[in-house]
């Protein structure tokens, strides 16, 4: 039974799992292995420390194939990097791509559909029945990324500044004064506006729940965070019927904090997808993408066997 090494690179939170055939022998879990996020030291400690620690789980000394997807995949010297460091603990194959396309073979094996992700960024990838890809959003934390944590703890901040000079206080300055330490607005703004700044993304679950609580600032900013994802789903939905000639509906699948933990932005996200194409299949259950990261493991050890 063939041993293989699955690993998921999120922007928060790395996940990896040893398996052989459906058992699992080891799952970890370490801090971000991305470099643009933590740095080149820290995302290398912790990309050895979480490999020392499910290899000694599983008792192995080597691995015939391994995967893993990481946000920065596509940036140079990121591969060679983590395929150095898999080698290093004696990995044999290994692939790395982007945490997108191992989310996206977590929900559809190969196959065709489309997936959101929105979680700490969020991206949109589609692939149809001849395999060509189509995309939306994921332009990263500064330049896109509609929708995502880091989004909404951005824009909640921006809208209730614009509140504060209306003269309509928003409890969403003083929360997040609160969580960074700046009991006044020039003190926020001055560490909102530093660099490299503050994580805006680690603002989203505060946001969220003032958003139950009923702020309408809060409130505003979700529903406006679950309608940019919606367009996305739609629109790469579009660019697969125009370009790919698919037939029939596309069927749709999700994953990320941003909609499995923020009931206000998944129940809008599902009745707005249902009211655009009712036919749509959509999965219910968040994809996790490290199930991705394994089946690609298995696939890249079967064509070396």
């Amino acid at each position: 039974m063939v041993v293989v090494l699955g690993i998921d690179g999120g922007g928060t939170r790395t996940r990896a799992s040893i398996v052989a055939g459906e058992k699992l022998l080891a799952y970890g879990e370490s801090g971000s292995i991305k470099r643009l996020r933590v740095g080149e030291r820290i995302a290398e400690e912790n990309l050895r420390a979480l490999l020392k620690n499910i290899f000694a789980q599983a008792g192995v000394q080597s691995i015939p194939a391994a995967c893993c997807g990481v946000a920065s995949a596509s940036m140079p010297g990121i591969p060679e990097w983590i395929t150095a460091v898999l080698e290093d603990f004696g990995v044999l194959h290994c692939e790395i791509v982007g945490d997108e396309v191992i989310a996206l073979d977590a929900a559809f094996q190969g196959g065709p559909g489309i997936l959101q992700i929105a979680g700490t960024g969020t991206n949109t990838i589609g692939r149809a029945p001849d395999g060509g890809r189509e995309c939306a959003g994921g332009w990263s934390s500064r330049l896109g990324d509609k929708g995502s944590g880091y989004w909404i703890g951005l824009h909640a901040i921006r809208r209730a500044l614009d509140a504060y000079d209306r003269e309509q206080p928003s409890a969403v300055l003083k929360r997040v004064g609160e969580i960074w330490g700046t009991p006044s607005v020039e003190e926020l703004v001055n560490l909102g506006d530093s660099t490299p700044g503050p994580d805006f993304a680690a603002l989203a679950p505060a946001i969220n729940e003032l958003a139950e609580a009923g702020d309408p600032i809060a409130v505003g900013v979700l529903k406006h965070a679950a309608e940019d994802l919606i367009d996305y789903v739609l629109l790469v939905r579009a660019k697969l019927r125009r370009k790919h000639a698919f037939q029939g509906e596309v069927p749709a699948a999700w994953t990320g904090s941003v909609i499995e933990k923020m009931t206000m932005v998944r129940e809008a996200f599902f009745a707005g997808l249902r009211a655009a194409a009712p036919e749509m299949p959509i999965q219910q259950e968040a994809v996790v993408p490290l199930d991705g990261a394994v089946w690609r493991a298995k696939k890249l050890a079967e064509a070396n066997e």
